[in-house]
């Protein structure tokens, strides 16, 4: 079997979202929980970006539009956090649509607002 793309970078941005989720728990804005896990990249000594300008293509050709993602982490890897009761379909195709659009290869989607902290991986297969 092949080992994971970026599995020991994916593998150390989940634990830093698990130790915010055990210390913080559910129920707080998407906001705090980004503010303090910025603060839990930077103890952990993960290179991040917060709310990163990633520009958009269609055709090879750069959009006007934008979007900013929660994080970019070690220059490559999409970290979309949410709060909410669960993670649904939309979620999960906001994810792979970023990816899609920004030619980067893995994606992860971080759900505080459950009991336990809930997270799903994606990888670009264009």
């Amino acid at each position: 079997m092949s080992p994971l793309l970026f599995e020991e970078e994916t593998y150390k941005i989940i634990g830093a979202c698990m130790t915010v989720h055990k210390n913080l728990g559910s129920g707080f804005l998407e906001s705090v929980y980004q503010e303090v896990l910025a603060k839990e990249f930077v103890k952990e000594e993960i290179p991040f970006e917060k709310e990163r300008k990633l520009n958009l293509y269609y055709e090879g050709e750069e959009l006007d539009k934008f979007f900013k993602a929660d994080f970019l982490c070690y220059d490559k890897i999409i970290v979309e956090l949410k709060s909410v009761a669960f993670l649904n379909k939309n979620l999960e195709s906001q994810v792979i649509n970023y990816l899609k659009v920004t030619n980067k290869e893995v994606g992860l989607l971080i759900n505080f607002g459950e009991k336990s902290l809930k997270w799903k991986r994606f990888i670009n297969t264009n």
